[in-house]
């Protein structure tokens, strides 16, 4: 049965000082919407006298006390209105930055990325009540010309497009715990995302990362196991030891969720792969890896190996979705490795190195070429040819 909050009482508890400190006694207790956590006492911040020695303490116990009441008043109003589906105009006045704050914390580095563009777009101050169409449309705007806050750079547009989507994905949550009275979703367009082809390493340069040196060292065994796990650079950072686990036979094997979609990822590690991240230890596998590490640092490595082209940490996730492919390793698994929900996601990953297309393409050449090699041929000769190959060509629909 449901625990539905019946009273809330004023009260008060000493304090070493000879003050009184007031705080609200929640009957039977009411669960917060945010932290799931179920409240029965709270600490309001107001203190008064405990035995005030004239009319000054008097007149601020007084007035204290009216204010704490004010405060009782409304925590009361709130449940009534959560209990009744009642819309909270207290609410509108609460601080939206720190509700993003909040949310953001718990979920992956992108949301934090994007709570930073907003706080400067609003500058550091933002209320619920100002939060609808028209200034969520001039941070459309703004994500549209932002530059980078690391590295100064215009943001790119996917980038700006991925900002936005999670942006509004706060927007549904806002709305969905009744912190604002209209969704702005509903009027507010997307930003178009333009087609790229993500660089990738060749296995010949991944070999010559492991020869080559690298000045700091946990960068290295970060970018060599995500080149053969295909994680995500949020889920390499929290990697701790205790998410390794061993089969029967002593095989080691990958086990948890990712931090972008929450979806389980479940990955065998090769015994090479383990020996060369270093012997197995408690917390954290990269202790003191950092997410600036992927950017300067991880480009003069790179340079430092002979590699020249522009592949960033995240490029490393398509670098093995193209690689097992071209090795024969069917989408399906592909798929599951890298913890995609869709597997046409997986597939845009891996189209450019799909063996069937390749195969495809060598073939009609050859047929081609064939023909213009040996340009005098029967008809009738034709006929039997095409009749004796017996060749299906099968071609994948990448949306």
């Amino acid at each position: 049965m449901k625990q539905i909050c019946k009273t809330v009482v004023l009260r008060t508890r000493t304090m070493k000082n000879g003050m009184l400190s007031f705080y609200l006694d929640y009957y039977p207790g009411f669960r917060d919407h945010l932290s799931m956590k179920t409240i029965r006492h709270e600490t309001i911040g107001i203190y008064i006298y405990e035995n005030p020695r004239n009319n000054r303490e008097k007149e601020y116990n007084k007035l204290m006390t009216e204010k704490a009441e004010a405060i009782r008043c409304r925590r009361f109003e709130s449940i009534v209105n959560e209990r009744y589906d009642f819309f909270d105009k207290t609410k509108m006045k609460g601080d939206f930055l720190a509700y993003f704050k909040t949310i953001a914390r718990n979920k992956n580095e992108k949301w934090d990325f994007v709570y930073a563009h907003f706080e400067k777009f609003v500058g550091g101050k933002c209320t619920f009540e100002e939060v609808d169409y028209d200034l969520c449309n001039r941070f459309r705007d703004y994500l549209m010309n932002a530059k980078s806050l690391g590295t100064g750079h215009p943001l790119k547009q996917n980038s700006a497009a991925g900002y936005w989507a999670t942006f509004r994905a706060f927007l549904n949550i806002a709305y969905r715990n009744k912190f604002i009275k209209e969704n702005p979703n509903d009027y507010l367009e997307k930003i178009k995302t333009v087609p790229t082809d993500k660089e990738t390493l060749s296995l010949d340069e991944i070999q010559k990362l492991i020869e080559t040196p690298c000045e700091i060292e946990v960068l290295k065994k970060a970018v060599i196991f995500d080149c053969l796990t295909g994680l995500r650079r949020s889920d390499i950072l929290r990697l701790e030891w205790e998410k390794i686990c061993a089969t029967s036979d002593d095989s080691q094997y990958l086990d948890m969720a990712t931090q972008k979609t929450g979806s389980e990822g479940f990955i065998f590690i090769s015994d090479k792969l383990m020996e060369f991240i270093g012997p197995r230890g408690k917390g954290l596998v990269f202790k003191g890896f950092k997410p600036y590490m992927t950017n300067y640092p991880m480009k003069k490595w790179f340079k430092q190996a002979g590699i020249t082209k522009h592949v960033t940490f995240h490029g490393l996730r398509h670098t093995v979705a193209s690689r097992m492919v071209e090795l024969g390793v069917n989408i399906q698994t592909v798929q599951h490795i890298l913890a995609h929900q869709s597997i046409s996601t997986t597939q845009i990953y891996a189209k450019h190195a799909d063996p069937q297309l390749k195969a495809a393409a060598e073939l009609i050449s050859e047929k081609i070429f064939e023909k213009a090699d040996n340009p005098v041929v029967s008809t009738d000769k034709q006929s039997e040819d095409i009749k004796d190959s017996n060749v299906t060509i099968k071609l994948i629909d990448f949306e």
